[in-house]
């Protein structure tokens, strides 16, 4: 009979989310309120469209294109870099981001992959609603030491 350690290997991973979640100053509460990320399976509703994707159009447009961007910048790290497993993104850990009209530009945005951070700069454009990448361009840069990590809103 298969024994099934699915759910215990996922308990860590979702207590190490749930406390990411709970942010320790009004500061670091107004910069996780812009970096949460959506998780949903992809069902599709009555209209076709993805739960994910319909959920996505109640956020408003800036958080929007910045979880669309950050999202981007896992998938295409991740893709382009065998040797990382990102894991989040946070577009505001060294420098406030930039908002256009349907884009962001993140000079100073951070990485996490295997339990390290990285520096990375991104710029982004979607598609006027947000909901889709058009183009995007990164720098991959050096790991970030861990003693820097809190100061920048860095969590393990």
């Amino acid at each position: 009979m298969p024994t099934f350690l699915l759910p215990t290997l996922l308990l860590p991973a979702f207590v190490a989310l749930s406390l990411a979640a709970m942010p320790a100053t009004a500061e670091a509460a107004h910069k996780h309120a812009h970096s949460k990320k959506s998780h949903s399976h992809t069902a599709q509703p009555e209209n076709g469209q993805p739960k994910r994707d319909a959920a996505m159009l109640h956020v408003d447009l800036p958080t929007r294109i910045e979880q669309r961007c950050n999202a981007r910048a896992m998938g295409t790290v991740g893709r382009e870099h065998a040797d990382m497993q990102p894991e989040e993104t946070v577009a505001y850990a060294f420098a406030d981001p930039q908002l256009g009209d349907a884009s962001i530009t993140a000079p100073g945005a951070a990485i996490r992959s295997h339990g390290h951070w990285y520096h990375l700069s991104y710029t982004c454009h979607t598609s006027a609603d947000g909901m889709d990448v058009d183009t995007f361009s990164y720098t991959l840069g050096e790991e970030v030491p861990r003693d820097d990590w809190s100061a920048h809103s860095l969590v393990p």
